[in-house]
């Protein structure tokens, strides 16, 4: 059969490509876990802190507003002080925010850097071989037959 090692290198381009993929995911996942385990304990950190003032402070609000804005509110943490403290918690969250879209778009650029090039540039040395071995192949002139004379 003419056709039956006919695109062999793409099937080992796509082997190397898929097995270049579990490196890749192993590295990204770590990334992933690491740095999303230190902004959710720093999330955890700056939500559980609070800032009171000194008539606060006598009326025993901080005995009653610890944790997170949820627990504090449960535990009877006065309402003038869940306002206050509400600004600086809103920004918590929208800080853990942006680093998980910053932590998304590293992701990407390093998932295109560490797979998608080295994909296309294996993928096109490979057509590049493939064309000159093609050329290589072929005679430069048709040959002449010549038939033998009686």
């Amino acid at each position: 059969m003419a056709w039956k090692h006919k695109n062999r290198w793409f099937r080992r381009w796509l082997m190397v490509i898929v097995f270049w993929a579990v490196p890749v995911m192993i590295v990204a996942v770590g990334e992933i876990r690491e740095e999303m385990a230190y902004n959710r304990v720093d999330l955890e950190r700056a939500l559980a802190t609070w800032q009171f003032t000194d008539a606060q402070r006598a009326l025993g609000a901080p005995a009653r507003c610890h944790g997170a804005p949820d627990e504090a509110r449960a535990a009877g943490c006065p309402a003038d002080v869940l306002a206050a403290n509400a600004a600086k918690h809103q920004e918590a969250l929208d800080e853990y925010a942006h680093r998980r879209s910053t932590l998304a778009s590293y992701l990407w650029h390093a998932f295109v850097g560490y797979w998608v090039v080295p994909a296309a540039f294996l993928f096109g040395l490979g057509v590049l071989i493939g064309a000159i071995r093609r050329a290589l192949r072929r005679p430069s002139r048709p040959e002449v037959k010549t038939t033998p004379q009686p």
